[in-house]
């Protein structure tokens, strides 16, 4: 039994090794920080929530359609000089009531605010929803560059280790040939300087990989960024079709599908409607209503009447020429219990409708004020959209030139590398047979080193600056979840 106990100890924890080794291993493709990032970026949870709030003012704007509908209840004490109901005389005392009712109005016409509120609050949601997918759009590219940047700090990293790796058996092979002197021991000196210069090299190629993949960890909020790493994929630099497009096809494109000139043109929008929502303050409003309400009394009533024994009759007058007084029975009031609250509720309720026309005549110049801030505002809009035009077609023919250019430099730098490499393969030949000295030696493999960093710095750079193209020509980086 302490045996397959035991074991399950060890099944159990090699498990939870195994579970943490593969955390601690991940690699994170594009698309999975991509991905991340979408669902977790504060700046699209904020946009996101703007969005919400926007379908919160349409269902404010649907509302102004809606009667609106309002109970009340109240229940009062009178205390003080009230009319006794059997004397009818005041004294003090107190009384009791109650009321209830239910009020109710519409807007039958008012300048066709409503609607136009309605029509704004659509435009808003829309507007929001194009400033969510900006948002979207610009997080993915960041998320594309940083990832492109930590793709190259690898590439460069092992590029300056190979460097230290060749320069460090050149510094032991320099050292045989000092002790036989065949070589001067000057040749070893610079080879020794040269080792160091590599392994300074190497630690700020680290550094730089390390800071890469710390800004991409922070812009995916990542908490754990030292074990944070990337899956080393293999980018080749293949021209896009879109490049083979002219500017104008790319800006036409742009058009139709970036969200820049979208959230533009619905801001055109609101503010049209704004004005046409100010105006109709200049219109005459028509509001129907109606009400109804009952009340209870708790006092006692009169509910009939008995003959006063003790005072039978009163005098209430006299016949004119005889001065005969003129008696009337004297009676004496049955109080009674208030009747039922049911009966009190049917018996006194009363309605109340109609409508209300109202006219502005004059309002300190409010209607009209709100009229002229609306127009400037429309007007503000009208550039922003025209701005925001002149901007995309400036910014795509930028980053179509910037793509060719880039496309150039990196077969430029190809083409420099391939020479730098049989220039250092012939340094190298020289130098085993020791027609070259050191330092020219290092000086020749310097460069190569240099040409091979410049290579895979546009390599990467090239292929961000054509991703921006195809962004502008409506291609994702990836397939949106």
């Amino acid at each position: 039994m302490k045996k397959i106990k035991k074991n399950y100890y060890l099944l159990t924890f090699f498990f939870f090794l195994a579970v943490f080794a593969s955390a601690q291993s991940k690699k994170w493709t594009l698309e999975e920080c991509v991905n991340y990032a979408l669902k977790n970026n504060i700046s699209i949870k904020q946009s996101e929530i703007d969005t919400l709030s926007a379908e919160v003012e349409r269902k404010a704007a649907l509302g102004n359609f809606l009667p609106n509908l309002n109970a009340n209840y109240g229940h009062s004490w009178n205390v003080g000089l009230n009319q006794n109901i059997t004397t009818g005389l005041l004294q003090n005392q107190t009384t009791q009531f109650s009321s209830v009712g239910l009020s109710s109005n519409v807007a039958i016409y008012n300048g066709l605010q409503n609607q136009n509120k309605m029509r704004r609050a659509k435009l808003s949601m829309l507007a929001s929803q194009y400033q969510l997918s900006k948002m979207k759009d610009d997080i993915s590219l960041n998320v594309a560059n940083a990832f492109l940047t930590i793709l190259f700090n690898k590439e460069n990293l092992k590029v300056q280790n190979e460097q230290l790796i060749n320069d460090e058996k050149q510094l032991k092979r320099a050292d045989e040939l000092v002790k036989v002197g065949s070589v001067p021991r000057g040749d070893l000196l610079d080879m020794k300087a040269t080792v160091a210069s590599d392994k300074q090299k190497v630690v700020v190629a680290e550094n730089n990989l390390l800071l890469s993949k710390l800004s991409l960890a922070q812009l995916l909020q990542l908490d754990d960024f030292q074990s944070f790493d990337i899956a080393d994929d293999n980018y080749t630099p293949e021209q896009s079709n879109v490049m083979a497009q002219s500017p104008e096809v790319i800006i036409e494109k742009a058009k139709a599908e970036r969200a820049e000139l979208k959230i533009a043109k619905a801001n055109l929008e609101i503010a049209e409607k704004d004005l046409k929502i100010a105006k109709g303050a200049y219109q005459p409003s028509l509001v129907g209503f109606y009400a109804f309400d009952t009340r209870v009394s708790y006092a006692e009533t009169v509910v009939g009447v008995t003959p006063n024994l003790e005072d039978p009759t009163r005098v209430i007058g006299f016949v004119e020429g005889t001065n005969l007084n003129v008696l009337q029975p004297n009676f004496i009031p049955v109080k009674g219990s208030a009747p039922p609250i049911v009966d009190q509720l049917s018996d006194n309720k009363g309605h109340n409708f109609g409508v209300q026309l109202s006219v502005p005549v004059f309002n300190g110049f409010s209607a009209r004020n709100n009229v002229e801030r609306s127009k400037l505002t429309l007007e503000r809009s009208k550039i922003a959209y025209s701005e925001q035009e002149l901007a995309l077609e400036r910014n795509v023919y930028t980053a179509f030139t910037d793509a060719k250019g880039a496309l150039n430099t990196y077969e430029s730098a190809v083409s420099s590398l391939e020479s730098r490499q049989e220039a250092f393969n012939y340094a190298k030949e020289k130098y085993n047979v020791g027609m070259m000295n050191a330092f020219d030696y290092n000086q020749s493999q310097t460069l190569l080193t240099t040409a091979q960093s410049e290579v895979i710095r546009a390599k990467y750079d090239y292929i961000f600056k054509q991703k921006v193209v195809e962004f502008y020509f409506g291609i994702p980086i990836i397939n949106k979840q």
